[in-house]
C-alpha cells in the first residue's frame, strides 16, 4: 500500500487556519457572553424600573378606580405586545390582565411591599420557542381593596433575535478570516519555504561525479544552516569514502592478480607435461602459500567490513594492563624464539578497551615487530598509564625504517621493502587494522624509527575521559573506508 505524502505547506496553512479560527470563535464567544451579560442586566434593570413605577402609583391610591377609569395607561406603560401585567388579588380572578400576546403567567411569589426592588428579584424562565422570559411580581396596598400583587414580564425576543444575529456574525466573520489568513499563510509558506526547495534540487543535482560540490548556504535562513552543514559534512565523508573505497579497490585488484596469476600460470606449467610425483608436491605446497595469503588477506578485510563502531565502545571493559601485555607476551614467545628474538613485557594500570580489539592489535604490532626485527635483540611491550589514559609501546630492533615512509605505515597494502611483496606471511593489513581498533576507542596511533629502534604506540582514553568525536573520525567500517585520520609519526 502507497503511503500518501501531504504538502507541508498545506499542512501548516491549514493549521494556522485552524487556530485563527479558534482564536477568533474564543474570542467572539467571550464577547458574545459579555454582550448577552450586558443585554439581561439592561433588560431586567427595566423590567424593575416598571415594576417600580407601577407600585408607587398604585400604592395609597383608589386602585380599583384608576384600573376602571384609566385602564389604557396600563397598556401604554408596558410599551409593547410582549409586555404582561397582571394585577389580581391572591388566588382570584385578576383585576387588571394587559397580555396581547396571550402569554401564559406563571405563578410566581410577590415581594413584600416594603422591599426594595433588585436585578436578584428578577426570575427568567423559558418562554415561547425558546425565547426566555423574566418576570416579578410584587405586593401592592391598594387602600380599599387590601393587599393585591402586581406581576409584570416580558418576552425577551428583541434581545434573543440580537444575540442570534451576533453569534453568527462571529462565527461568519471567524470563518471569513480563518479562510483568509489560511491562504495567505499558505502564499507565505510557500515563499518562506523557497530556499528548502532551491536546497532539495541542488542536492539531487550532486552525484557520483561531482561529490566535491557542496550546498551553498548563502542567503539561505538560518534555520537551514545546521541542515546545510551537516549535508555537507556528510558529502565530505562520502567524498573521502568514495575516494577511499576507489583506491582500496584497485589495490585490492592488484593484491588479488597476484597471487591468482602464480596460481594461474604455475598450474597451466604443470599440466603441460607429466610431472613426477614431488614436483606435483612442491607445486602444491607453493599453491598452499599463496591460498594461504588470500585466505588471511580475506579474513582481515572481512574483519574491517563487519567490525561495529557502537557495539565496539558498548563492549569496553576495565582490562589490567599487566595482565594484556604479559598474555600477549606468552603467545608469541614460542614465534619470537624461532626467530631468536626474546619478549619482555611490563606495564600497569588499566586499559579502557574492548578485549579482543585490543588483543588483536597488540598482535599485530607484535607479529609485525618479530617479522622485521634482527636475531639476537629483544623485543620490548610497555604499558605505561598517565593522567587522560595509557601508552602502549611495542618497540624493537632492525633496520631504521626512512622518515619518508613512515606517514604511509598504517595505510592498506602499503609496504616499505617491495621485495616483500611476495611474502605469504605479508598482506599489508596488519598496521591498517590497528589503526581502525584505535579509531574505534577514540585513540592515537604513531610510529617512530630511529638509530635502529622502531617503536610503535597507542594511546587509550581512560574511562570517562575520551573525546566523543567517533562521528568525525569514523565514518563506516566498510573496506577502502579506513585510512590513518591521526597524525603518525615519530
Amino acid at each position: 500500500m502507497t503511503r500518501r505524502h501531504y504538502s507541508l505547506t498545506l499542512r501548516l496553512a491549514l493549521i494556522f487556519a485552524l487556530l485563527a479560527f479558534a482564536l477568533l470563535a474564543t474570542l467572539g464567544v467571550a464577547l458574545y457572553r459579555e454582550l448577552e451579560r450586558e443585554l439581561i442586566m439592561r433588560d431586567d434593570a427595566a423590567l424593575i424600573y416598571r415594576a417600580d413605577q407601577l407600585r408607587n402609583l398604585l400604592n395609597d391610591s383608589n386602585t380599583l378606580e384608576l384600573i376602571r377609569t384609566k385602564p389604557e395607561l396600563f397598556q401604554n406603560m408596558m410599551g409593547n405586545r410582549e409586555s404582561v401585567l397582571s394585577i389580581a388579588a391572591p388566588g382570584q380572578t385578576p383585576l387588571l390582565l394587559v397580555n396581547p400576546a396571550n402569554i401564559e403567567l406563571p405563578a410566581v411569589k410577590p415581594v413584600p411591599k416594603d422591599h426594595a426592588l433588585n436585578l436578584a428579584d428578577v426570575q427568567h424562565l423559558q418562554g415561547l420557542n425558546g425565547v426566555p422570559f423574566a418576570t416579578v411580581a410584587v405586593s401592592i396596598d391598594s387602600g380599599d381593596l387590601g393587599s393585591l400583587q402586581l406581576t409584570t414580564g416580558r418576552l425577551m425576543t428583541e434581545r434573543t433575535a440580537v444575540l442570534a444575529s451576533y453569534r453568527l456574525s462571529v462565527y461568519i466573520l471567524a470563518s471569513i478570516a480563518a479562510l483568509v489568513l489560511a491562504l495567505v499563510g499558505y502564499l507565505l509558506m510557500h515563499r518562506g519555504l523557497r530556499p528548502l526547495r532551491h536546497l532539495a534540487q541542488h542536492a539531487q543535482g550532486i552525484g557520483v561525479g561531482n561529490l566535491t560540490e557542496r550546498l551553498d548556504s548563502h542567503g539561505a535562513p538560518k534555520e537551514l544552516l545546521p541542515m546545510i552543514d551537516a549535508f555537507n559534512t556528510m558529502l565530505e565523508r562520502l567524498t573521502k569514502g568514495f575516494v577511499q573505497l576507489g583506491q582500496v579497490s584497485t589495490d585490492m585488484a592488484h593484491e588479488l592478480r597476484t597471487p591468482i596469476n602464480n596460481l594461474l600460470g604455475e598450474t597451466q606449467v604443470a599440466l603441460q607435461q607429466n610431472r613426477s610425483i614431488e614436483s606435483y608436491q612442491q607445486l602444491l605446497a607453493s599453491n598452499v602459500e599463496e591460498l594461504e595469503r588470500l585466505a588471511r588477506m580475506l579474513d582481515n578485510m572481512l574483519f574491517l567490513a563487519r567490525t561495529d563502531p557502537a557495539s565496539a565502545l558498548r563492549q569496553r571493559q576495565e582490562l589490567s594492563a599487566a595482565e594484556e601485555v604479559e598474555r600477549i607476551a606468552d603467545y608469541f614467545e614460542g614465534l619470537a624464539s624461532d626467530a631468536e628474538i626474546s619478549i619482555h613485557a611490563e606495564g600497569e594500570g588499566v586499559i579502557w578497551a574492548e578485549p579482543i580489539l585490543l588483543r588483536r592489535a597488540l598482535a599485530n604490532l607484535c607479529a609485525n615487530a618479530i617479522k622485521y626485527g634482527a636475531p639476537g635483540t629483544e623485543l620490548v611491550i610497555q604499558a605505561v598509564p598517565n593522567p587522560e589514559g595509557i601508552n602502549l609501546r611495542v618497540s624493537n630492533r632492525g633496520e631504521t625504517i626512512a622518515a619518508e615512509h613512515l606517514p604511509r605505515l598504517f595505510e592498506r597494502f602499503y609496504r616499505v621493502d617491495e621485495s616483500r611483496e611476495r611474502s605469504a606471511q605479508s598482506n599489508g593489513l596488519g598496521l591498517s587494522i590497528v589503526a581502525t581498533i584505535m579509531q574505534l576507542h577514540n585513540g592515537r596511533y604513531s610510529v617512530s624509527s630511529k638509530a635502529a629502534v622502531t617503536c610503535f604506540e597507542l594511546f587509550f582514553p581512560g574511562r570517562g575521559t575520551e573525546h566523543h568525536a567517533l562521528d568525525g573520525n569514523i565514518t563506516a567500517l566498510t573496506p577502502g573506508r579506513w585510512q590513518s585520520s591521526a597524525a603518525v609519526g615519530p
